[in-house]
C-alpha cells in the first residue's frame, strides 16, 4: 500500500474518531448531568431530613428530659406512663405520616411500658390493620376489649366492624 493512502486512511480514521467522539458527546454529559441532578437531589432530601430531626432534638430538649429508652422494660408489675406517653405520641406521629412499621415499633414500645393497656393495644391493632396483618390486628383488639379499661368499647365496635366476636 503506497504511504499517501496510508496517511490518508489514517487520515480518515481520526476524522472519524472525532465525529463519533463529537456525536457521543452530548450524550454522554446527558448521562453525566442525570447522574448529578440525581445526586444533588439525594443530598438535598438528606439535608431536608437532617434539619428536620435537628428540629425534633431541639423539641426534645425543650419539653424537657424523658426517661424514655426504646425497648426498655418497665418494672414488673408497674406502668411507665411517661414512657407510654412518649412512645405513644412518636408513634401517632409515625403512623399519620404513614410510616406504619416505626409506628408499631412505637405501640409496641407503649405497651411494653405499660402491660394490658386498652390504648396501647387499640393503637397497635389500628396499626396492624394498617399494615393489613388483620389477625394481629384481631387479637390486640380482643386484648384491648377483654381489659374492661378506657377504649374497650371502641375494641368491641373494631372487632364487631371485622366481623370478629
Amino acid at each position: 500500500m503506497p504511504p499517501e493512502l496510508s496517511v490518508m486512511r489514517l487520515s480518515v480514521l481520526s476524522n472519524l474518531v472525532v465525529i463519533t467522539s463529537v456525536a457521543l458527546l452530548p450524550l454522554l454529559a446527558g448521562c453525566d448531568s442525570a447522574t448529578l441532578k440525581a445526586q444533588q437531589q439525594q443530598v438535598q432530601e438528606n439535608q431536608q431530613q437532617i434539619e428536620q430531626q435537628q428540629q425534633e432534638i431541639e423539641a426534645l430538649k425543650a419539653n424537657g428530659p424523658s426517661s424514655y429508652t426504646p425497648g426498655v422494660v418497665p418494672p414488673a408489675g408497674g406502668c411507665d406512663r411517661a414512657t407510654a406517653d412518649v412512645a405513644t405520641k412518636r408513634g401517632g406521629d409515625k403512623f399519620a405520616s404513614g410510616d406504619y412499621q416505626h409506628a408499631l415499633a412505637y405501640y409496641k414500645d407503649a405497651l411494653t411500658a405499660c402491660p394490658g393497656d386498652a390504648r396501647a393495644e387499640i393503637n397497635l391493632a389500628r396499626t396492624y390493620e394498617a399494615l393489613g396483618d388483620r389477625q394481629s390486628a384481631l387479637e390486640q383488639y380482643r386484648a384491648a376489649a377483654s381489659s374492661g379499661g378506657a377504649g374497650s368499647d371502641e375494641a368491641r365496635n373494631a372487632l364487631t366492624r371485622l366481623g370478629s366476636p
